[in-house]
């Protein structure tokens, strides 16, 4: 997986050399949160927050909705973990915290506390699970020629070794990020002995960041089996994420042994499943690099036709597009999910998926038919005559006819009439049903 940072300082988007030197400064996270949700996972990271002057927490909470984020920066206790998880965050990084212990001043490393503070780790895990927690493994080269552990922004060491830290900080969370700050922000390469190290020392999933300035690089760390976190190389313009995408999967295993090592990567297909934002699978299809790139150009899902061995994007001749919302790549990088958006049935026989002819009724779909009335009202049509007094009228009449339903049909019959009054309810206050699907993930997270 190619995962795309978003740092944040002074309420700015921004990139830092070494963590220290500003180089470039953008405002529009919400466009780049999308933009770069469709390849992978987000790294949102607070600066501020992670040096101790402030946060930017009410900047960010918009994202972690928007956007399959993982975040960090000055994240110092399970409270706050937890509070951003029922925010919508997919993951927490902790960093400095994780290698602070009060109980061990005066007798760590480097004259200080430093040591794995199981404690902390422990509580983070309890509190939103090993799965949500990614521990920061940011490390520097030491006088002897080792990486050692660095902490509050990188710019206190700790005289922790980073091998021997990453095996002790393991049994806590489900993955690590290895940032090699002497490399960060330089695009001078990344150290590949020291991960190919770290990739031998631990069984957790391992991502890399600092330093990485090409698609061979990508490449390099993929076939270690980690994921690459990209920073400059991406804002410059030096990488652009869809290639990055395409380098990071597994072509050579998708090829077999059936093709000359050289044609691999460029003859191998990867299957793709596509599935609508409410979890209906679609269709099945094969892709080659070619189809993907097309994909992430057009923003429509493409594929490569076997029968007829070309590209064909998928609705060209229909109209039944499937517009592309998230591209993910399975755990051992060759098989890929299209989350779409269908513009009409995915089936070439006019069903509405491969594996089902009919649409799954969801309240995602009465909403999209509601919004339908509004829009283009036809004559006849009830729901387009339910104004905003009307439906709130009806609303209050439905939930007190459920309160008073008797058997179980009319429980039933009665349930019905008030989700759809209050699905019109909402759609006219243009609310969204994901946005209270969010809310009632928010209160269940709490």
């Amino acid at each position: 997986m190619v995962i795309a940072s978003i740092d944040v300082q002074n309420g700015k988007v921004v990139q830092l050399r070494q963590g220290a030197e500003l180089v470039l400064e953008r405002d529009d996270p919400a466009e780049l949160a999308a933009e770069f949700d469709r390849y992978g996972e987000v790294a949102l990271v607070d600066l501020d927050a992670a040096m101790g002057k402030g946060n930017n927490l009410e900047m960010l909470k918009p994202l972690l909705r928007r956007a399959e984020c993982r975040v960090g920066g000055g994240i110092r206790t399970p409270g706050q973990a937890r509070e951003l998880v029922s925010l919508g965050a997919a993951k927490i990084i902790v960093g400095s915290g994780a290698f602070r212990d009060p109980a061990k001043r005066g007798t760590g490393p480097a004259g200080g506390e430093f040591a794995v503070n199981a404690e902390f780790l422990g509580a983070m895990a309890r509190q939103i699970g090993r799965d949500r927690l990614i521990v920061a493994v940011d490390a520097r080269r030491g006088p002897g020629g080792g990486y050692e552990i660095v902490a509050d922004g990188w710019k206190t060491a700790t005289g922790l070794d980073l091998l021997e830290t990453a095996k002790a900080v393991e049994p806590y969370a489900a993955e690590l990020l290895f940032t090699c700050v002497d490399r960060e922000g330089t695009m001078g390469g990344i150290d590949l002995e020291i991960v190919k190290s770290l990739r031998e020392n631990v069984s957790c999933a391992v991502t890399v960041a600092g330093g990485i300035s090409s698609l061979e690089e990508i490449e390099a760390v993929a076939a270690l089996g980690c994921d690459a976190q990209l920073g400059m190389a991406l804002y410059t313009g030096k990488i652009s994420l869809a290639d990055a995408f395409v380098r990071s999967l597994n072509w050579k295993k998708l090829a077999g042994p059936s093709l000359p090592a050289a044609e691999a990567p460029e003859a191998a297909l990867i299957p793709v499943i596509a599935q609508s934002a409410d979890g209906q699978v679609l269709m099945t299809g094969f892709a080659d690099r070619e189809s993907l790139n097309e994909t992430f150009r057009r923003q429509n899902l493409c594929f490569h036709s076997r029968s007829r061995n070309r590209l064909w994007m998928k609705g060209e001749t229909s109209g039944n597009t499937l517009r592309l919302k998230r591209l993910r790549a399975d755990c051992d990088r060759d098989a890929l999910l299209a989350v779409v958006e269908p513009a009409g049935p995915a089936c070439h026989t006019g069903a509405w998926s491969c594996f089902s002819w009919n649409r799954r009724f969801t309240w995602e779909f009465l909403q999209s038919v509601i919004e339908e009335r509004f829009r283009n009202p036809v004559p006849g049509s009830y729901t387009a005559t339910l104004d905003d007094g009307l439906v709130r009228e009806k609303v209050s009449e439905e939930a007190e006819e459920l309160c008073t339903a008797g058997g179980r049909g009319e429980i039933i019959w009665e349930a019905a009439d008030l989700l759809y009054f209050t699905t019109a309810l909402i759609t006219r206050a243009g609310v969204s049903v994901q946005e209270v699907l969010d809310e009632l993930d928010r209160r269940h997270k709490k």
